[in-house]
């Protein structure tokens, strides 16, 4: 059995930072009736635009309005699909530097698993969980890997 690349350590270190959530149409409504509020409701009041996306707010502490120190994710069963793909975003998949910069800032990725296993695993990952994107502009782009998938 091959060793995974990722552990998640529920640190929160993925939860923090400003307009790095995106959340397209699909996840809002997920996020909304998770929440049990209206859509328009559930944006109005927990989203913000980044360009032609909507992003989850952030606290007053920099995380992620969903974060709680003492709980982690509070809408984890609803969470947006970014957070669901964390660590294998684009970026991290195609670029060795940015996979080794990842692993200061996430304890959870297995750096001695080596760059080209953590692709591996991440694109099946991406792909058996049905997180990839299409490119529709209100989708993460970190997601958009269909030109890495004949690399599994």
């Amino acid at each position: 059995m091959t060793e995974s690349v990722f552990d998640c350590r529920m640190c929160g270190h993925c939860c923090q930072g400003q307009g790095g959530i995106v959340a397209s149409a699909p996840e809002r409504e997920r996020l909304a009736a998770y929440l049990n509020m209206a859509v328009d409701e559930f944006c109005a009041r927990y989203t913000e635009a980044q360009g032609k996306k909507l992003v989850l707010r952030c606290g007053e502490n920099g995380y992620c309005v969903f974060f709680d120190p003492k709980t982690a994710c509070t809408v984890h069963p609803a969470k947006p699909d970014v957070c669901r793909a964390w660590p294998f975003f684009r970026g991290n998949l195609v670029d060795p530097v940015s996979w080794e910069l990842a692993q200061e800032y996430c304890p959870g990725i297995r750096p001695e698993c080596g760059h080209a296993e953590f692709a591996r695993q991440g694109i099946s990952y991406l792909v058996d969980n049905g997180l990839t994107k299409t490119g529709r502009e209100d989708e993460a782009n970190a997601l958009r890997i269909a030109d890495l998938t004949e690399k599994i």
